[in-house]
């Protein structure tokens, strides 16, 4: 879903590179960069990124920019919170622009459509979740886990087709009849995989997934 360099008016690109810069001040300044002097941790995190950089290179090819894979920031959101998944998210792309698929002008573009949407979106309903509904284990695994990286999916998608279609590169009309009845088909395995993987670490691995406390979806208290 990386949107290259050629398709949008260059200011687009500068702009985006502003906002992510701002980013990543916040994300330097306030990320619990402590977690990941567990040991532990911190391998559960390089490898779960490096899980990711694999996955994004498994991709269907369409037309440039509406390419589709395996996002995994509802994953990375709900193990180590929102800044350290935005951080992780950055590295997988700089491993997509090191592999050659985007380019350094445009990276900060892609960041904000494939990392800060779609981790946002899974942090939102993940604060729902707990302040709306009871805490329980079924509601955390299926609406912020399963829903939560389909609607994640969604979102960023809508979010690139929407930039797409704002810069000029497509028309509305080719993203609609050609694209739209694929969003199900993208949103369905991406919150089945990240709600398989959610509910075995919740399981067995509880100590990796930061969201998940064992008093309030366990004991409910």
């Amino acid at each position: 879903m990386s949107i290259p360099l050629n398709l949008l008016p260059a200011h687009w690109y500068w702009v985006a590179t502003v906002l992510y810069g701002l980013l990543l001040v916040h994300l330097i300044r306030r990320a619990p960069w402590v977690r990941l002097k567990d040991k532990a941790k911190l391998n559960a995190y390089l490898g779960t990124c490096v899980m990711l950089m694999v996955l994004w290179w498994i991709k269907t090819p369409l037309l440039p920019g509406t390419e589709y894979h395996y996002l995994g920031t509802t994953l990375l959101t709900l193990m180590f919170g929102w800044r350290l998944a935005m951080a992780g998210m950055s590295f997988v792309l700089a491993a997509s622009a090191l592999n050659g698929e985007i380019d350094a002008l445009n990276y900060p573009l892609n960041a904000l459509i494939m990392g800060l949407v779609p981790v946002m979106v899974s942090h939102g309903i993940l604060k729902a979740s707990e302040r709306f509904l009871p805490p329980n284990f079924f509601v955390y695994v299926f609406l912020a886990g399963y829903w939560g990286a389909a609607l994640a999916m969604v979102c960023a998608v809508l979010a690139a087709w929407a930039v797409l279609w704002a810069g000029g590169a497509y028309s509305f009309a080719v993203l609609a009849d050609r694209y739209f009845p694929l969003l199900v088909l993208l949103a369905i395995p991406e919150g089945m995989i990240t709600g398989m993987l959610i509910a075995m670490m919740a399981v067995f691995r509880p100590a990796w997934v930061s969201t998940f406390d064992d008093n309030r979806y366990l004991n409910g208290r």
